[in-house]
């Protein structure tokens, strides 16, 4: 009746499950997800449903076949699943993350390929398996069914101090270490199951009385599976939240580079344009200044001359690099003081001043075509 129920359980609870981590797992997919989780969820999926299938399978070998519980047939059959059980299990383990160092049957299993850890593990098996066969078929007593489950002892054993470690650094690493303690309860109850398994009933009667020993097999065999998919459900979507998290860092610090960028952008264009206006108050000054000249020259272009002013300008122009102002006064008949009244007066008119002023004058006269009115000669 134990056995029944256990059966039916486990295949009801783990069938939906690997059916809803299935569909999950296509969702992950479709969302392009790390190659590393979705072989995670992969593995995690089959070994749920290895329990299921196994178990779906003794219901069918029991109650449709009519095979005993504690048939050969049956019992091979139990191992088997429970081996291939364990074999996902441990492929699995490589996708769990966090920062610590990898279990020594994990750092193994990353050597090779998921073909080769097949090859390996069915070798193991095969050098297990050989070492019972031979007691295990030619042994009738009902004792030999629990011999054929040493088989599955090493490897479970392994398997679950693998869980317990990788589980346990993992949950660590994302700050739940409240679950260390279900970690320990799941390892401490698959090792109640594995004894459970190897110990015969009549052994067991010695110790207590056979519904107890059988209570206890139902109990620890459910309860390590169901806390089993309860822990992985549990880091699957504190993973899932771990990396949406690590995602919105990510971009924080993508923004916060962008943003650095843009404040450096914004620096160096406040430079240039402060750069630009000292650029433009400085043509501003020089437009100032070319037009406020531009006006005096026009001025001066405008302006009239008598025609003694132009005369002593000519002469200046014609003489005045060879001739001092006296000399070209006494060619012109007038007194010096007249000549240079005459040419402050132009000066005046002009606008013309400095020590540079005579030079400008004959400028002038040359610019403005005044050299025809010129009444003497250049010696």
């Amino acid at each position: 009746m134990s056995i029944t129920i256990v059966n039916y359980v486990t295949a009801l609870v783990c069938i939906i499950t690997a059916f809803v981590i299935h569909r999950i797992y296509y969702k992950e997919q479709k969302r392009d997800a790390s190659l590393t989780s979705l072989q995670g969820i992969k593995w995690f999926g089959l070994a749920i449903f290895s329990w299921g299938l196994g178990a779906l399978i003794n219901i069918v070998l029991i109650h449709i076949v009519g095979l005993q519980t504690n048939d050969k047939i049956l019992v091979s059959c139990g191992v088997f699943f429970s081996l291939l059980n364990s074999l996902f299990i441990l492929m699995s383990l490589p996708s769990i993350e966090h920062r610590g160092k990898r279990n020594l049957a994990i750092q193994i299993i990353q050597r090779f390929s998921e073909k080769e850890v097949f090859i390996i593990f069915g070798g193991i098996l095969v050098m297990l398996a050989s070492v019972f066969v031979l007691s295990f078929s030619t042994n009738t007593n009902a004792s030999s069914n629990s011999v054929i489950w040493l088989i599955d002892i090493p490897i479970s054993l392994i398997v679950a101090f693998a869980l317990l470690n990788e589980l346990n650094k993992a949950f660590r690493n994302r700050g739940m270490r409240f679950m260390y303690l279900p970690t320990i309860a799941l390892f401490l109850l698959i090792l109640i199951a594995v004894i459970h398994r190897i110990v015969p009933s009549h052994m067991a009667e010695q110790i207590m009385n056979i519904e107890s020993w059988s209570l206890i097999g139902v109990i620890t065999a459910l309860s390590f599976k169901f806390l089993f998919v309860l822990l992985f459900t549990i880091l699957l979507y504190s993973w899932k939240l771990l990396a949406e998290k690590e995602e919105q860092q990510t971009e924080l610090a993508q923004l916060k580079i962008s943003l650095t960028e843009l404040k450096k952008d914004k620096a160096i264009l406040k430079i240039a344009n402060e750069s630009h206006l000292d650029t433009i108050k400085h043509l501003k000054v020089e437009i100032s200044k070319r037009k406020k000249k531009y006006k005096q020259l026009k001025k001066s272009a405008k302006v009239e001359l008598s025609d003694r002013q132009k005369e002593v300008l000519a002469n200046l122009g014609v003489c005045g690099s060879v001739m001092s102002y006296t000399e070209m006064a006494n060619a012109m008949h007038i007194s010096v003081d007249g000549f240079q009244a005459h040419i402050y007066q132009i000066k005046k008119v002009l606008n013309i001043s400095g020590s540079g002023g005579k030079k400008q004058l004959i400028q002038y006269a040359i610019n403005n075509d005044l050299l025809k009115f010129a009444t003497i000669d250049k010696k």
